[in-house]
């Protein structure tokens, strides 16, 4: 809907004294042609705040009419050659064309194409251009780089680009979305696959936009707590219009316009059209997401018309001509660019005889030629230097453009536009005659790639313009020039040394103190970074409100209300804590903005995010696979964790396959540690890893809320803790003897066992901690494949089968966690071992631990069950003991399996 009212339109039947109307739109453009746009506005706020105060119903409205945001002789002149950038623009378009193409004529013997688009960086060149030539500085001396979050699907456009500066060959564009062999480029934007290329994954959507959020947030932290000067910096982002039906694309943009992060733009590439349709048919998607972001407190600039309309919009004096454009949906805007002139002058100028009347004298061509605004790179650079230059809020720019734009009757507005990748010969020569490209009918056939003489004025400008703006983009860096050196870990002592008589302490609480001293470090210390989501308490760390402070950019304008408490909630505009509130998702993008800062910001950065284990790779498991992508290097912590270990919470909240779902991620190493000293040791070592050796690896460690005394470290088996397993306490020297293999809260339960399997059953035992079973796991299979590939030489030895092997007897494992978390590491055992596995298969339930560990099977009478089943198979002791152990301990044989209770 127009915020303008309907009689403004050209619809004035309801105006009751049209001269009154015309003498207050007289006296206001009077007040803008004399004091300017901001003495109106002022003006007008002050009218309708006076209206409502006399009782006056206003109705709201959050967008403006169907027109372009900036009028035309307020446009900023763009200072670049238009004609040689077109020139340019038409060698992207046809390169990035013809590498789909190319790679879809290629027929491997076992079928399958390579797909690939066209269509949307069609829609985007006139965009990209503009801001490759003029807006989008690299990384230089005195500018730390604009952040690019680039529209995946639009990717053969920017190696287009590359192409022409010398940076991608031809080779690697004949080998587009072919990347086994290592001379590829990849099909969307991975940091992984092209390291020194794409900054960040934008092709699962919705992530991006959510992300770039985060990022740029995390620029004004940085800058806020004078680690790095991001003063000068912008993060684009560039998003579909139907990307936006994403909760992610929209689900944090309040924060955006709340911390006034006038460093963020986006570009939503508004073409109408998603993969299968139209976004909103019946609708305006313009409309809808100026809304959206208005009423969120964003700055929206809309581009909707190109320059050919402007002559005639001028002429719009009765306004009839906005009228049409604000009444025609997207549905059939899509059909009016799927045709052609004839069919645009009879089906939207000949909605009113006054519009036909308009363009009598334009030929169908000339009407045809009536662009949309994403085509003008004269608007479109009037655009970008607004949203550039706007400063306290956010901008967002929806720029109407044409999917496939170029691309003729194969594509054009169609809705098969996005699948469109197989052109034939008509369909290339429809494109060359399009865009003029210099190829004879001859050459066509092989649909060559072009590129002009380094010596030619198109090359100059290329590389002089990027040059201007400090270099080539898209560009990553690998590792930060800087070294930090990560305490010894001696320091950490505390977390590292038995409890004391008496005391009893949570792994989670070894955690909060291995952080809180890590925080003393003057070189490491300043560089972490714990993100939490409103669960501080929680995980006893709300000490660190005062010590270090919440981040906000306005700083603490109120008294809190426990400011007579120490361990008050302390905001302020250098905090150190990033407090996300309810919202995991953000507090994953800001994890991810800090955890790739060595990259983005040439700073090595720590961050330490800790929530509720089940929110965490359940809930944003999208997010913790593009972080693999991005190669980011942080600790993810998952506090109360297990399926047993949260009392009374229940079925949402008790977590029994975090670990399962952490270990889909090739660079995330996950733990599951029992006592502090575990938990110390595999920090420091992650640090270690992640700061000292800039190893592209990220670290997930899940945390308890249960308390109990602390072993201590015995010194020499740290190595064992970081590979997955150690011997914690070993059994007398006597058979019958098992060894019971646990991690997390269950391997206490372990303990407990090997004492009744001793006292009441006559059978020894030693108990291994486990920590990670992931880790065991990916070793036993790194074993296995080498042993594969290498029939001829000596084989391996799983560090599994190394520690059991001199340690006789079947093997029980239990854990918290789903049977296939330890069921890993069955085939890396030693040769003819019984290995039974134990695991809280199904969903949680609320009750007191013992009562759940109880349901689940993984107590420590199931334990001891377990062993004696395991030595009857055996043979070792009769089978009669096993049914005796069950009556003994009151084990209901009957009773529902928990995976289906």
């Amino acid at each position: 809907m127009s915020a303008m009212p309907e009689a403004f339109l050209g619809a004035s039947a309801n105006d009751a004294d049209s001269q009154e109307t015309r003498e207050w739109l007289d006296a206001l453009s009077a007040v803008i042609e004399a004091e300017g746009g901001d003495r109106a506005h002022f003006l007008l706020e002050e009218l309708i705040n006076h209206a409502r105060q006399a009782g006056i119903d206003l109705p709201f409205s959050a967008t403006t009419a169907y027109v372009n945001t900036i009028p035309a002789d307020q446009e900023e002149r763009s200072p670049g050659n238009i004609e040689i950038e077109e020139r340019l623009r038409t060698f992207m378009r046809w390169n990035a064309m013809a590498m789909v193409v190319k790679a879809n004529r290629l027929h491997p013997a076992d079928g399958g194409d390579l797909g690939g688009h066209i269509s949307s960086f069609a829609s985007l060149a006139t965009m990209f251009g503009t801001g490759f030539n003029h807006f989008w500085h690299a990384e230089s001396e005195g500018h730390g780089g604009d952040l690019l979050y680039i529209q995946g699907h639009s990717s053969p456009g920017v190696y287009a680009r590359a192409y022409m500066e010398g940076r991608l060959t031809e080779e690697q564009l004949n080998n587009f979305r072919q990347e086994v062999d290592g001379k590829g480029i990849s099909s969307y934007p991975h940091p992984k696959l092209m390291p020194e290329f794409w900054q960040f994954p934008t092709v699962s959507m919705g992530l991006g936009p959510l992300m770039a959020i985060y990022q740029a947030r995390f620029l004004k932290y940085l800058h806020a707590r004078g680690i790095a000067n991001t003063e000068n910096r912008k993060v684009w982002v560039f998003c579909g219009d139907g990307e936006m039906d994403e909760p992610e694309s929209l689900g944090a943009i309040g924060l955006a316009a709340r911390e006034k992060l006038d460093n963020l733009i986006f570009v939503v590439n508004c073409n109408l059209q998603r993969l299968d349709g139209p976004v909103r048919g019946n609708g305006k998607i313009i409309q809808e997401l100026e809304g959206e972001f208005r009423g969120a407190g964003w700055n929206v600039i809309k581009l909707l018309w190109g320059s050919y309309w402007d002559p005639l919009l001028a002429r719009d004096k009765e306004e009839i001509l906005r009228k049409v454009m604000m009444d025609t949906v997207d549905g059939d805007y899509q059909a009016f660019k799927a045709n052609d002139g004839a069919f645009v002058r009879k089906n939207f100028f000949g909605k009113h005889p006054k519009l036909l009347e308009m363009v009598a004298k334009m030929s169908d061509d000339d009407i045809w030629r009536l662009q949309r605004g994403g085509h003008d790179p004269q608007k479109v650079y009037a655009a970008f230097h607004k949203a550039s230059n706007h400063k306290g809020q956010p901008t967002v720019l929806l720029i109407k453009t044409v999917k496939g734009f170029g691309m003729g009757k194969s594509g054009e507005g169609k809705n098969t536009a996005h699948q469109t990748k197989k052109l034939v010969d008509e369909d290339v020569k429809i494109f060359r005659d399009r865009f003029n490209i210099p190829l004879t009918d001859e050459q066509l056939a092989d649909v060559p790639f072009l590129k002009p003489a380094d010596d030619t004025p198109e090359m100059k400008y290329l590389h002089e313009r990027r040059k201007a703006l400090g270099g080539y983009l898209p560009h990553r860096r690998t590792k930060a020039d800087e070294s930090l050196t990560v305490p010894p870990l001696e320091t950490f002592k505390a977390v590292l040394e038995p409890t004391a008589e008496g005391r009893e302490i949570s792994t989670t609480q070894a955690y909060v103190r291995f952080l809180t001293q890590l925080l003393r470090d003057k070189e490491v210390g300043p560089r972490a970074v714990p993100i939490l989501v409103d669960e501080a308490r929680t995980f006893g760390m709300e000490g660190l409100f005062r010590q270090i402070g919440i981040y906000n950019p306005a700083g603490q304008n109120y008294t809190p209300v426990d400011k007579d408490q120490v361990m008050y909630y302390r905001e302020a505009t250098d905090g150190q804590i990033l407090q996300e509130g309810i919202n995991e998702a953000g507090g994953m993008s800001s994890w991810i903005a800090a955890a790739t800062s060595y990259s983005t910001n040439n700073r090595i950065m720590v961050p330490f995010y800790v929530y509720y284990s089940m929110f965490g790779f359940q809930r944003i498991g999208d997010l913790a696979w593009a972080a693999g992508d991005m190669q980011a290097r942080g600790f993810l912590l998952g506090g109360t964790s297990g399926r047993t270990t949260l009392n009374g919470e229940g079925l949402q909240h008790e977590d029994g396959h975090s670990h399962i779902l952490a270990g889909t991620i090739p660079n995330c190493i996950s733990y599951d540690p029992t006592f502090a000293h575990e938990v110390g040791v595999i920090l420091h070592h992650g640090l270690k890893r992640m700061v000292e050796k800039q190893d592209n690896v990220y670290y997930y460690l899940t945390l308890l809320n249960e308390n109990y005394p602390m072993p201590g470290l015995k010194p020499g088996t740290e190595e064992q803790i970081i590979k997955g397993m150690y011997l914690l306490e070993e059994g007398a020297k006597k058979t019958p003897r098992v060894n019971l293999l646990g991690s997390g809260t269950i391997l206490r339960e372990s303990i407990a066992a090997k004492e009744l399997l001793a006292k009441e059953w006559g059978v020894s035992a030693n108990v291994w901690s486990c920590p990670s079973f992931n880790e065991l796991a990916r070793d036993g299979q790194d074993v296995e494949r080498w042993n594969l590939l290498h029939p001829t030489d000596t084989p391996r030895v799983p560090f599994v089968s190394q520690q059991l092997d001199k340690y006789a007897g079947p093997v029980i494992a239990s854990t918290d966690y789903m049977k296939n978390y330890a069921e890993q590491i069955r085939a890396f055992l030693p040769k003819g071992r019984t290995f039974k596995v134990l695991g809280t298969d199904g969903f949680g339930r609320s009750d007191f631990r013992s009562k759940l560990r109880e349901h689940f099977e993984v107590n420590r009478h199931y334990i001891v069950v377990a062993a004696l089943k395991c030595l009857a198979d055996e043979g070792t002791v009769p089978a009669a003991k096993v049914a005796e152990a069950i009556q003994k301990y009151g084990i209901n044989a009957d009773k529902v399996n928990p995976l289906y209770a």
